[in-house]
């Protein structure tokens, strides 16, 4: 079976042909439970979102803030593993039909076998993953496999990569482009600043990808102020703040409709 590249490109172009950006949501695999986690995509879904990234909890993050670390950690003693991960996706996606990502560091992967993991991703019906750690230079292999199951590679951009680096990444990634809004770790900001404008726009100088930006976004606010410069906007540490601060799983499902509802309407105003 192949993986779901081509509706990823779907989606974000049709988001683009409605002169709105697309909203991505994060959340963890296996927080708060693996079945609570599958509930929680279909609820982010629901509220508005276009896009899924499923991440894949690590004990050694280097770009997951507190808020991210601390579902991982939970979801981590709760014993989660990959098989969960491509559950997770196989049931997000058959329900909701948008694209699922998954977003991993490439340890668990290495460990796991590239064959296997892009094989059973792409069986479970996965649009691709976005590898935060993975070099460009370290990546043909990982590439080579994707390609043949159908799926994207989308690599991280940040305010640093100079632009012969950032032409390099965009050469070789697919789907999309992350664009990470600062340098720093995922949380929700006050600002997401104008660093990020200047990157989207160097970035686009490389590549026709589309290029999605993430790291700060938490309020219809900002998401309005990103979609006026980015194909996509990406969402995570104040989707799972709202599990995280929710009384109960029924409240906190609740709070990620509403959120996405917002961010939703967000994008729209760009």
């Amino acid at each position: 079976m192949s993986g779901n590249v081509e509706l990823l490109s779907s989606s974000l172009a049709r988001a683009k042909a409605e002169n709105r950006a697309a909203l991505i949501a994060y959340l963890p695999a296996g927080f708060p439970t693996v079945d609570g986690a599958i509930a929680a995509v279909k609820a982010v879904v629901a509220g508005g979102a276009d896009v899924v990234e499923v991440g894949l909890p690590h004990s050694d993050p280097v770009l997951d803030g507190p808020v991210i670390q601390t579902a991982d950690d939970i979801a981590l003693r709760g014993g989660v593993k990959i098989a969960d991960v491509m559950r997770t996706v196989r049931e997000a996606y058959e329900a909701t039909g948008v694209p699922i990502l998954v977003m991993t560091y490439w340890n668990p992967i290495d460990r796991y076998g590239v064959e296997r993991f892009t094989a059973e991703l792409a069986e479970a019906g996965g649009a691709g993953c976005i590898l935060p750690d993975l070099p460009v230079q370290e990546s043909e292999l990982w590439r080579e496999h994707a390609d043949k199951h159908g799926l994207a590679t989308v690599f991280v951009v940040a305010p640093s990569s100079r632009d012969e680096r950032l032409a390099t990444i965009t050469a070789a990634g697919s789907g999309f482009v992350y664009a990470a809004s600062l340098m720093g770790v995922t949380g929700t900001r006050e600002s997401v600043g104008e660093q990020a404008q200047e990157l989207v726009g160097r970035t686009r100088a490389t590549t026709s990808l589309p290029v999605c930006v993430g790291l700060g976004v938490s309020n219809a606010r900002q998401a309005a102020e990103v979609a006026g410069f980015a194909d996509g906007v990406i969402v995570g540490s104040a989707f799972v703040k709202s599990m995280l601060d929710a009384p109960d799983e029924e409240s906190g499902l609740a709070a990620l409709r509403s959120l996405a509802g917002e961010l939703a309407e967000g994008v729209r105003k760009r």
